[in-house]
């Protein structure tokens, strides 16, 4: 399990390489309900993922970084572990899918990584062939969500809420594979355990919630989890290690629909001037739509975790929902 230790000692670590993303004000037009949005697509490269992957390879022996790294993601892990392996000098190898969006693809080949694409297959198969070349090459793995390393870099997200919102009452946070919201969980729990923290998932990527509910580990058939718009949060199963964060730290999880992410998606680009990616979207489609099912609080933090969204997606969305920011809120 991560340690407060741990995530303070990646604060530091990641230090002047990660930017210090700021809160910004928002409230409801219909509710008059107050949100901090935490705009994590301000990094470097557009997402959190910087946060995990920097902490990860830099902690590795010289030895190991000279070696060089190797990952397996969709799209933002990708271009975190390339931007941190670029700043520390070491190799980088991306196994991608050949359905990973072009913009994120494109952004990872920028950064210097080598990218290796795998036709078809769930992320079950894109594990095996970063591990295959893993052991030829004598490359180190770094995962995307299931480690501890990754997952204190992601807890400093929690640290930075509470520095600059100390009465922090709850926070909102995506699931994905389950890193970000355990570094996050982990971090905020251990410094006010009255913090809430709630995950938030689309409905038919429900993974985590099913887990959560059941207490064990539940897997979705990726040709469910593939429906979502949400591209960063297809994983078909959460991490053995975030499970246990999550069952330690977070109080909830909510799901919502693809309407309500594309809504929100629209309402952040034209309310609140924030251009995000679907997945960076759900927590603030829970807060605008899901209020009855979150505790009764005045201060809280949805947490935008990437702002990488293919141009092409975004004018499809935003052409959709023509109507006033006002009209779509309820």
């Amino acid at each position: 399990m991560v340690t407060l230790e741990d995530v303070q000692a990646a604060q530091k670590r990641i230090a002047g390489v990660i930017a210090k993303t700021p809160l910004i004000q928002y409230t409801d037009a219909v509710t008059k309900k107050l949100t901090f949005p935490k705009p994590e697509n301000f990094q470097p490269i557009g997402t959190f993922k910087l946060r995990g992957a920097y902490n990860k390879i830099a902690s590795l022996s010289p030895r190991e970084r000279a070696k060089g790294v190797i990952a397996f993601s969709s799209g933002n892990h990708a271009q975190g572990v390339a931007y941190a392996a670029r700043a520390l000098g070491s190799r980088a190898v991306i196994v991608m899918p050949e359905k990973a969006p072009a913009i994120k693809k494109a952004k990872t080949l920028e950064l210097g990584a080598e990218v290796i694409t795998v036709d078809g297959g769930s992320e079950e198969d894109w594990r095996i062939t970063a591990e295959d070349l893993a052991d030829r090459h004598g490359l180190t793995m770094v995962p995307p969500f299931n480690d501890e390393a990754i997952i204190a870099g992601q807890g400093t997200v929690g640290l930075e809420i509470i520095q600059e919102l100390p009465d922090v009452e709850l926070v909102l946070v995506p699931i994905g594979g389950g890193g970000l919201i355990s570094g996050i969980a982990a971090a905020l729990k251990l410094t006010r355990p009255s913090i809430q923290i709630v995950g938030v998932e689309p409905d038919c990527a429900n993974d985590a919630q099913t887990s959560f509910r059941t207490g064990k580990i539940v897997e979705l058939p990726l040709e469910r989890t593939g429906r979502t718009i949400a591209d960063g949060m297809r994983a078909t199963c959460i991490g053995d290690i975030p499970f246990k964060h999550i069952q330690t730290f977070v109080d909830d999880i909510v799901t919502v629909s693809e309407d309500e992410i594309q809504k929100a998606l629209c309402v952040l680009a034209l309310d609140a001037h924030l251009i995000v990616e679907p997945s960076g979207a759900v927590p603030f489609a829970a807060f605008l739509y899901h209020q009855k099912e979150l505790p009764a609080v005045n201060r809280s933090v949805t947490v935008i975790s990437g702002g990488n969204v293919d141009p092409n997606l975004l004018n499809q969305i935003l052409s959709k929902y023509k109507e006033s920011t006002g009209s779509l809120l309820h």
